[in-house]
């Protein structure tokens, strides 16, 4: 009788568990539209994939109490079904496989990194449902050897014009001409944003005088930083995430390093200026949108009052994501994968990070300008939008 009660108590664990990862299922009679979501709620990133899952929620429960979505004439609710991938890509394939085989998902939003958006295309494919990634800016999310990902999407722009950027401001408006690279060789986010950074900087007439690579898991980077501090470069580009950029960035002052650090949207974070503190004062990166924009204001306060922490870059990218979905249900005629990846391909919309239009060769939005950033008194200052040329 005791295991008897300890199996259904589990089991009741197990049901109240599941069924916080859902918002809706009957929206005033409405019938639901199931959608995807899936990201890191545990492990490193979870800062990340909370405020993704967060608003996400936030925004179906708005879009449902304002009437829901009108699709081929008739009015629908929307759900959202989310899934903890823990940051792991071979987790990312076991969830993706989940949402669109077990509870039959029309479409997916997330997820942010770009090593976990790239290996779920062939599950996507045979299913006919599209993603939408967030914050994944490799090229090979939706792109392969020349061909797109008929449903593989993104919000963001890439990483060969993230690279440009960086290594354009670097050269023309901080005057760096010798520059020192620090990358994760495990991730393809690091490995695309390393590459197309070197590019660039070659290309604008500058020298890459050290290229330094650690894996995901090191905590330890004074051996390749005691190489980059030999060469002595005008600046050091470190294209990867918050948690080892504080830490590596705080090994380089120990070492004596006194140049500037560069890196791109892996950096922003609140957990970035609480570890990094003074090491990384006066640092640069590149980030997708200005948090004082006037156009971001509403959904920071929306997201502040409902959950009652700050929003993180994650939340904006999401919350467009969102704003692409709903116009292509609008659009599709029918609430199914194929409808809605078609309709995806002409979107052209106004999200809070600027005008998003997807290119139907590439699916990636064209023309969204870079904002680069600096990190002053410990806050993320707004310096330019900043065009590769």
């Amino acid at each position: 009788m005791k295991f008897k009660n300890l199996l259904i108590a589990s089991l009741l664990l197990f049901v109240v568990a599941m069924s916080a990862f859902a918002v809706g299922g009957k929206d005033g009679g409405a019938d639901m539209i199931k959608v995807g979501w899936f990201g890191a709620l545990t492990g490193d990133q979870a800062v990340w994939g909370n405020n993704e899952y967060n608003t996400v929620k936030m925004l179906f429960e708005e879009i449902n109490a304002a009437g829901g979505v009108t699709v081929g004439g008739k009015t629908y609710g929307l759900q959202v079904i989310g899934y903890d991938n823990k940051g792991d890509a071979q987790e990312a394939v076991n969830v993706v496989r989940r949402l669109t085989s077990q509870d039959k998902v029309v479409a997916i939003l997330g997820p942010n990194a770009s090593g976990n958006a790239i290996p779920i295309a062939p599950i996507l494919e045979a299913a006919k449902v599209p993603d939408i990634a967030t914050v994944a800016t490799n090229p090979k999310v939706t792109v392969l050897d020349g061909k797109v990902k008929p449903y593989n999407f993104r919000v963001c722009f890439i990483d060969p014009y993230q690279g440009a950027v960086a290594a354009g401001y670097a050269y023309e408006v901080l005057g760096a001409r010798k520059a020192a690279v620090l990358y994760d060789v495990s991730d393809d986010y690091s490995q695309g944003l390393r590459e197309f950074f070197i590019e660039n900087f070659k290309k604008n007439g500058g020298t890459i005088v050290a290229d330094e690579s650690f894996k995901s898991g090191d905590v330890d980077f004074r051996p390749q930083l005691s190489k980059i501090k030999a060469q002595n470069p005008d600046i050091i580009f470190m294209p990867y995430f918050f948690k080892e950029v504080a830490l590596s960035a705080n090994q380089a002052r120990e070492l004596g390093m006194t140049q500037v650090l560069m890196g791109g949207d892996g950096w922003p974070s609140e957990q970035l200026i609480s570890m990094g503190g003074a090491a990384v004062e006066g640092c640069y990166f590149v980030n997708h949108l200005d948090y004082d924009d006037p156009d971001v204001q509403d959904y920071k306060a929306r997201y502040l009052k409902k959950y009652g922490v700050e929003t993180e870059l994650n939340g904006y990218l999401v919350h467009d994501a969102v704003l692409m979905l709903k116009d292509a249900l609008e659009r599709a005629g029918e609430p199914t994968g194929e409808a809605i990846a078609k309709a995806l391909e002409s979107t052209n919309i106004k999200g809070i990070t600027g005008t998003i239009r997807i290119n139907p060769a590439t699916h990636n939005p064209e023309g969204k300008d870079a904002a680069i950033l600096k990190i002053v008194s410990g806050k993320y200052v707004f310096q330019q939008k900043y065009a590769a040329k």
